[in-house]
């Protein structure tokens, strides 16, 4: 099997796991796009890169939020409701965050404004925005990268503990937590926050 969209290199796991051989190789494979792809769920985004065109509805005649672009290629409007008929020029609006920094960390865009005579449309809550462009993370955030070498690594190391108990110690049962506290605070400053 091969990693579609995985944080993290199979040799990334296997150096951490301190393995040689290509036994496990399929398994590990598995484990690193399971845990990417639970990463993509717990932050509500992906980390990867992809190109496509999205549609958008409008906040109001002059933002519009989006998902994370990297790069735009096109940005059309349908004012009639009906034909994206309107194309607008790199000056007709901006992308934001500015600066590409959003709490001291890289960020895609995540929002357009319109800054000149041009406006989005709002016709009820439809989507009237299309923007075709580049979409994601590029490169993946080295905590994103992080996060998923050790949630990959657990998931691989949970077949070593069924039903939850990972052995027996001084104490009694060692049982597994559900979520690792490491992981939760690398993936925290990357989680969408959505506003009604």
């Amino acid at each position: 099997m091969a990693i579609t969209n995985g944080y993290c290199t199979l040799q990334d796991t296997k150096d951490v796991l301190r393995l040689t051989d290509s036994v496990d190789d399929s398994l590990l494979e598995l484990c690193i796009e399971s845990a990417s792809r639970q990463i993509d769920g717990h932050c509500e985004r992906n980390f990867y890169s992809a190109s496509a065109t999205r549609y958008f509805a409008a906040r109001d005649s002059y933002e519009v939020e989006i998902d994370d672009l990297t790069a735009i290629t096109t940005l059309e409007t349908a004012p009639d409701g009906t034909t994206f008929d309107t194309t607008w020029n790199s000056s007709d609006y901006q992308l934001e965050p500015l600066n590409g920094v959003t709490g001291g960390l890289p960020t895609p865009y995540t929002m357009i404004r319109a800054i000149d005579d041009l406006v989005f449309p709002t016709i009820g809550s439809e989507a009237l925005v299309r923007v075709t462009g580049t979409w994601g993370y590029t490169p993946v955030p080295t905590a994103i990268k992080q996060a998923t070498i050790m949630s990959a690594t657990r998931l691989y190391k949970r077949y070593d503990s069924p039903l939850g108990v990972l052995g027996f110690g001084d104490l009694g049962v060692v049982r597994i937590s559900r979520i690792d506290p490491d992981i939760a605070s690398l993936l925290m400053p990357y989680r969408r926050i959505r506003f009604a």
